[in-house]
Order: C-alpha cells, then sequence, then structure tokens
C-alpha cells in the first residue's frame, strides 16, 4: 500500500498545540489595512484554534 502524503498547503497553514487542538492564522492582515481599525488589525494578528467541524478535515489533510 502506498504511503500517505501530506497536504502541502496545509502544513503551511496549520500546527497541533500541546493540547492536540490545531491553530491557524486569521485571514484578512496581508494588505489594505490603512482602513482597518487598530484594535481589529491587533485582534487578526493573533493565533485562533479551527472550529470543531473543520477539524476533521484539517486532519486529515496533514494525516493524523
Amino acid at each position: 500500500m502506498p504511503k500517505m502524503k501530506t497536504n502541502s498547503s496545509a502544513k503551511k497553514r496549520f500546527s497541533l498545540t500541546g493540547t492536540g487542538k490545531i491553530k491557524r492564522k486569521h485571514a484578512y492582515k496581508r494588505h489594505i489595512l490603512t482602513k482597518k481599525e487598530k484594535d481589529r488589525k491587533r485582534g487578526l494578528a493573533k493565533s485562533g484554534l479551527v472550529s470543531k467541524e473543520d477539524t476533521n478535515n484539517v486532519k486529515f489533510m496533514l494525516c493524523i
């Protein structure tokens, strides 16, 4: 049987925490930042967690 391959785009975007949750970055922090509020930009800079509904799909892409 062939080896399972990790999805390359997923391994760049997600990482596991110590408790097994999946960490991600927020969107909308790349460009056009002049019209966004300071508080909003600060919140987008922090990392977030993948929702429960999407966790199984991400784990499948990461071969976990």
